[in-house]
């Protein structure tokens, strides 16, 4: 029972590391990176659908990507998304066929904006990782008339170092990201 609760809340908090470390690459650098735009929504016939769904996004030099939409009709609306997208400061251009989307060279300010940026998702992380944490304390807390007192002290203690260890991994990948905004 125990070791199912563990399991289970160290699972979860896995996902919400890697939750983080997707909404960190979201948040651009000075290169362009195709990871920046797939989570853009664009108004495709009505639905908002991923950019990464629409069309290809490839690297062509370091601040510009080229945009391939799978379906020429969506270009316009693909441009119009990439206008409308806070944070991204990016330029694109439409020849007909495909996007070319220029992204100018971050600032210092802009770049101490964006460390703000991942602090925050980064803080949003942990306390996703702490609700599963606290989640999983109120299950063993539950089982306390199934198993022992002693069986389940040693599972809030195994609980809290797995919690250490998913927020070590948050705020790891925190640093690394910080170090690549600021580098310039």
């Amino acid at each position: 029972m125990i070791a199912e609760v563990l399991s289970d809340a160290s699972s979860r908090m896995n996902k919400a590391v890697e939750v983080a470390k997707d909404d960190f690459a979201t948040v651009r650098t000075g290169r362009a990176n195709p990871q920046l735009f797939q989570k853009i929504l664009v108004d495709y016939y009505g639905t908002p659908t991923p950019l990464g769904q629409l069309a290809s996004l490839q690297n062509q030099e370091a601040r510009t990507l080229v945009i391939t939409p799978y379906d020429k009709s969506a270009l316009r609306d693909i441009e119009q998304a990439l206008r409308d997208t806070p944070n991204l400061g990016a330029n694109p251009n439409n020849d007909g066929n495909i996007i070319r989307v220029t992204l100018p060279e971050l600032t210092e300010e802009r770049r101490k904006e964006y460390v703000k940026l991942v602090r925050g998702k980064a803080e949003d992380a942990r306390v996703s990782v702490r609700n599963i944490r606290r989640k999983a304390k109120d299950d063993l807390d539950s089982l306390k008339g199934e198993v022992g007192d002693d069986e389940v002290a040693r599972g809030e203690k195994e609980l809290e170092s797995v919690t250490k260890s998913h927020v070590d991994a948050i705020d790891e990948a925190l640093k690394r990201k910080e170090a690549e905004l600021l580098e310039v």
